[in-house]
């Protein structure tokens, strides 16, 4: 299996085919992340890969594996992705 781009093998790949900089590239996805994050609490969509969305966990209760022993686990929100269709029919193809 290939291993995962890093973030600057991204911006290199990103720079020559846009056609800019390296460092504009590393700029726009520093940028982009910083939106994502701002606007992560009102759903954000990156067109064609998929959005960010927070989601309310119920409470419910889990099991040590441990020991055995029923916990209660709280509450909470969480942050998910959600892929878009276009993206999964890109990776996986179509059936």
């Amino acid at each position: 299996m290939a291993k995962a781009l890093s973030k600057s093998q991204v911006a290199s790949v990103l720079a020559e085919k846009v056609g800019i900089t390296k460092k504009q590239a590393v700029q726009f996805l520093d940028e982009q992340a910083a939106l994502a994050y701002k606007n992560a609490k009102n759903t954000f969509t990156l067109p064609g890969l998929g959005k960010l969305v927070l989601v309310n966990r119920k409470a419910r209760v889990g099991r040590n594996p441990m020991t055995g022993e029923s916990i209660n686990i709280p509450a909470k929100r969480v942050v998910k992705f959600r892929i878009a269709k276009a993206a999964k029919d890109a990776i996986l193809g179509t059936k």
